[in-house]
């Protein structure tokens, strides 16, 4: 484990209890501080009284959905989120990434996994403190000069191919969703000739960062829902 990660502060926000003790006791043992919730405004509560490092939140809650918990949090905190959610449709899944999650996990969900998604999120944090230049293996990001290099060479990108990697790489482990990147490297009013550039300029990375574009190690699709800049270890 991540010296980052040991001791960090988990809510978990589950109308479930069999859920949140299976996930208290996995978690405990992996050396993370568990707090619990109950209901959405329980959750809202602690987590403004006691900030936590990172919140798992089931969209399922008996009195305030959970994205709009999620919502009201976000008017206030950038505390990774990690959804877990037993909708499984694509539509669902998005609406939960714009509305200020950082990640999903499906239920039934393994352990293993998700204490690796949460692992990533908290690493994410940590490295996002005005980092300027960013590493993933032998790839190197120089974001104060726009530099990319590529096992020491320099990678030659248009400015529409850097921004979408800066993007994706400055949330590194993170599901970014088609619309957010439109938003973010088109602006609000993006066309869908433009949505149709995004899955060109992605091709375009790819080939230029990848040794086989068609099996990616860094730039992931997550189907029908965006794209997640991996995590090289």
């Amino acid at each position: 484990m991540k010296a980052s990660d040991k001791g960090a502060r988990i809510l978990i926000i589950d109308d479930e209890p069999q859920i949140r003790k299976l996930l208290k006791v996995t978690l405990t043992a992996h050396h993370f501080d568990i707090e619990e919730a109950s209901t959405g405004e329980e959750g809202i509560t602690l987590a403004s009284m006691h900030p936590p490092d990172l919140m798992l939140l089931d969209l399922g809650l008996p009195d305030v959905p959970g994205l709009d918990v999620m919502r009201r949090i976000r008017e206030w905190s950038s505390l990774p989120i990690i959804v877990l959610t037993a909708k499984d449709r694509e539509e669902d899944k998005i609406i939960a990434l714009d509305s200020g999650a950082d990640d999903y996990v499906t239920k039934p969900f393994g352990m293993g996994e998700l204490v690796a998604r949460i692992r990533v999120s908290l690493r994410h944090v940590a490295k996002s403190v005005s980092e300027p230049i960013l590493r993933f293996g032998p790839l190197m990001i120089d974001l104060a000069h726009r530099l990319v290099e590529l096992n020491e060479e320099r990678v030659k990108l248009t400015p529409t191919e850097y921004d979408l990697l800066k993007i994706l790489a400055s949330n590194a482990g993170k599901v970014i969703t088609q619309r957010q990147l439109l938003q973010q490297v088109w602006g609000g009013h993006y066309t869908e000739t433009e949505a149709h550039y995004l899955r060109v300029y992605i091709g375009h990375l790819r080939k230029k960062l990848e040794e086989d574009s068609t099996r990616p190690r860094f730039i992931v699709t997550e189907p029908g829902i965006g794209y997640r800049f991996q995590v090289q270890d």
